[in-house]
């Protein structure tokens, strides 16, 4: 336990500072640095996702992960905001909106709240939580592939159901990361998973997904880059100017395509030569 928390620790620390490096860094006024973003969230599930995992035991780790959304779902619903009154979920007018606005330092992506926020990284946790338990029951090699991806489609099915029922109530909605989000966002990636397994370890066609082991295993790296390199600016100087007009109404789309295809060559370049960097 104690080397994993001397693994867990660190690792937060760099992937939260490097998001603040990503907005911008301490390049502008203290009251302008945005604390929390994507990699900040990140970092901050990993952290909490983590700790309870080494410290409790998976059947915990359920109930602890049932415990929170209930909690969030509570307190947004329960708990007045002032002037407002309780239950409410339109922006601004939300517990989750309202604390960011008086709590929250910094600069907020959407003024005076953000939505990788103060409440709303609560429930956000137990997303990296169901993570882990897909991990732990990836790593049961008692199941077969096809009964695994079975199992991990039947359940994704089960949380988006259970998702918009909850959501008829307190409603799907990513930018304060709802409860009911959590469970049809983590529904639509099981089954995801379960398909891709089938394919991938049942079907034995890996290789045709190659491109996506090129980002999976340089994440981060990738997604730093483009907040230092334009690559859309360099998409344009194969396919912009006269090609561009050209092209009309397609003009856009096919830059946004060669960008995302020098992303891709990049990843395939630091995949062929073994270069990973890793938080």
């Amino acid at each position: 336990r104690a080397a994993a928390v001397r693994r867990i620790v660190p690792r937060f620390l760099i992937l939260f500072f490097l998001g603040v490096f990503y907005y911008g860094g301490l390049d502008q006024p203290i009251e302008r640095i945005r604390w929390l973003g994507v990699l900040q969230r990140i970092a901050l599930c990993y952290l909490f996702a983590g700790l309870l995992f080494t410290f409790f035991r998976p059947r915990a780790l359920v109930g602890i992960c049932v415990g929170i959304l209930v909690v969030y779902w509570a307190l947004m619903t329960f708990v007045p905001v002032p002037e407002v009154g309780a239950g409410s979920f339109e922006v601004k007018k939300n517990l989750a909106n309202y604390l960011d606005s008086v709590l929250l330092p910094g600069r907020k992506w959407n003024g005076t709240w953000d939505p990788e926020g103060l409440l709303s990284t609560l429930p956000a946790i137990s997303t990296c939580l169901l993570g882990v338990f897909a991990g732990l029951f990836m790593r049961n090699e008692e199941v077969t592939v096809k009964r695994r991806s079975g199992i991990f489609v039947l359940v994704g099915s089960a949380l988006v159901g259970l998702g918009f029922l909850w959501g008829l109530q307190f409603p799907v909605i990513k930018k304060i990361w709802t409860s009911s989000y959590v469970l049809v966002a983590g529904g639509y990636s099981l089954i995801l998973l379960g398909a891709f397994h089938f394919t991938i370890e049942g079907l034995k066609l890996g290789r045709c997904f190659d491109p996506f082991v090129w980002i999976g295993m340089n994440a981060l790296t990738i997604y730093m880059a483009h907040n230092i390199v334009d690559f859309g600016s360099l998409a344009r100087r194969f396919v912009g100017g006269d090609v561009h007009k050209a092209l009309g109404a397609w003009g856009d789309f096919t830059v946004a395509l060669v960008a995302l295809l020098l992303t891709f060559l990049l990843a395939r370049f630091l995949y062929r030569r073994r270069i990973f960097l890793r938080a």
